[in-house]
């Protein structure tokens, strides 16, 4: 996979995820790659600095002084694990397993927009992030699925 910065005619700055260069040049000239913004389907590549470690070991992530980052067990961030669950449940409605074909149908414009959660199998995650249907993971299983 590689991210690429773009930006469409409009000035809209956005990025995302392709298969490889060359899947990025097929759907750009077979107009699927469009600005989230607008729908302009007028998009360039912009410069955009490679990320890259110092040294083989890992990067230790940068915390502010008085900061700690969260860490899963952590009763803190089970907690705001728990609040938001109880945000997402309380302010979206649940699809279940048509996820995927929700979202698709929201982006494309084919059903008006509303908050959802659901599931979607990993081909179809990873088919929404290659054609930039707006979507992330959640850090829980909906209420719906544990019953």
């Amino acid at each position: 996979m590689i991210r690429f910065a773009l930006k469409c005619a409009n000035g809209h700055g956005f990025e995302s995820w392709f298969a490889s260069n060359e899947k990025f040049e097929t759907l750009l000239a077979q107009g699927f790659v469009t600005c989230p913004v607008c729908q302009n389907d007028e998009v360039n590549k912009e410069l955009m600095a490679p990320r890259v470690r110092a040294s083989r070991r890992a990067a230790e992530p940068e915390v502010a002084k008085g900061e700690q980052p969260m860490a899963m067990g952590d009763p803190d961030t089970t907690e705001a694990i728990k609040m938001l669950k109880a945000h997402v449940e309380a302010n979206s409605d649940y699809v279940g397993d048509q996820f995927a074909a929700e979202a698709r149908a929201m982006h494309d414009g084919a059903m008006p927009h509303r908050s959802i959660h659901g599931q979607a199998r990993p081909e179809e995650a990873k088919k929404l992030m290659e054609d930039g249907v707006p979507a992330l993971p959640l850090p829980f299983i909906p209420r719906q699925k544990t019953n």
